[in-house]
């Protein structure tokens, strides 16, 4: 279920079969210009990174968006039937590829209102559900996401830290479990260790960050 998938750096995901997809890209190394589909959870910085886009996009790629980064998309050069505009709570195809939203927010922090819309996704390929959380502590609606493979934020600050993020694989109990949101603004790579320990063993943790 993981071949092909990357944790690049943070929050930032390659995920290369039937499409080449990235999650978030962030401190790309190289101009690849490659991307079929970039998703973005929200707009912070380091989520939507405009120069790391240009690495990766090429003239045909989609991208798909919370309502606040669809202008600054096309002011960066994405056509208007390229930029998908999405809401929580929704199902969407592009490009052959079906995904469904799941609101990302704050529930005990200011960082990311409920009420900006940001998202979390699942992505469906070769028959698999793949979660990527976004920038999200544990709420009522990621509490009832089923999917096969769960990548989720574990820094704490900003987000879930590894202790509450193993609580909640725990519960939606997907078959791989991936931490991400740590190593370079905050977290530690010791917390992705300390995240594994606490996944329960019918559970497979993989830490992908190199």
């Amino acid at each position: 279920m993981l071949e092909g998938i990357q944790v690049l750096c943070h929050s930032s995901i390659r995920i290369k079969k039937e499409k080449t997809i990235y999650i978030d890209p962030f401190k790309i190394d190289n101009n690849y210009n490659d991307a079929d589909i970039i998703f973005i959870t929200h707009s912070h910085y380091d989520h939507y990174s405009e120069e790391d886009i240009e690495k990766v996009k090429k003239e045909d790629t989609a991208i798909i968006v919370p309502k606040d980064v669809f202008t600054k998309s096309l002011n960066l050069g994405f056509k208007e039937e390229n930029i998908i505009s999405v809401e929580p709570n929704q199902e969407y195809i592009v490009k052959n590829i079906k995904f469904e939203t799941i609101p990302a927010y704050n529930t005990n922090k200011r960082f990311h209102p409920k009420e900006n819309g940001w998202v979390g996704y699942i992505i469906e390929m070769q028959g698999n559900r793949y979660y990527i959380a976004g920038d999200t502590d544990i709420t009522e609606e990621n509490r009832k996401v089923e999917c096969d493979v769960a990548f989720v934020p574990i820094g704490g600050t900003f987000t879930m830290n590894f202790e509450e993020a193993a609580n909640l694989i725990n519960e939606i109990k997907p078959k791989i479990a991936v931490p991400i949101h740590y190593g370079s603004i905050v977290g530690t790579k010791q917390d992705a260790v300390e995240f594994s320990k606490l996944v329960q063993s019918d559970i497979k943790c993989e830490i992908l960050m190199k």
